[in-house]
């Protein structure tokens, strides 16, 4: 007991470093999915796919059949995808923060099969997956 008063601001450091290195583990940031989950969800038809990354970023390169609804403009946007509620719905972006995002206002909107890209369309063209322009 002695020790643990002696070194209580230790032990409290400790703790909290602790719970920081946790908490990304534990935070809620929507679902995700890695390009080959995407790709089977893909190929099975069962899926949309909604670029959320600006006009500029999309024509450089994106996934086959992408929408492209950037994110400052989801929520305006957000009735186009009402008939792709009953399907699952795929979120790009460059690298999965914005998409993530994107996922989780879609959840709040009812969506229940909303999922983001993870790692965005740079894992997507590492795994040596196609892109159109």
């Amino acid at each position: 007991m002695k020790f643990l008063i002696d070194n209580i601001w230790l032990l409290l450091t400790a703790l909290l470093a602790g719970g920081a290195l946790f908490w990304p583990s534990i935070a809620a940031r929507g679902s995700k999915v890695t390009p080959l989950q995407a790709t089977q969800l893909i190929n099975q038809g069962k899926a949309v796919i909604v670029d959320v990354r600006d006009p500029q970023a999309f024509a450089a390169g994106h996934l086959r059949d992408a929408r492209n609804i950037p994110l400052n403009e989801l929520a305006k946007r957000i009735g186009e995808l009402e008939k792709s509620k009953a399907k699952s719905v795929i979120l790009t972006c460059s690298s999965g923060a914005q998409s993530s995002r994107a996922c989780a206002r879609l959840k709040k909107a009812g969506f229940a099969e909303a999922y983001s890209l993870s790692g965005g369309i740079t894992a997507w063209q590492a795994q040596g997956l196609p892109v159109t322009k």
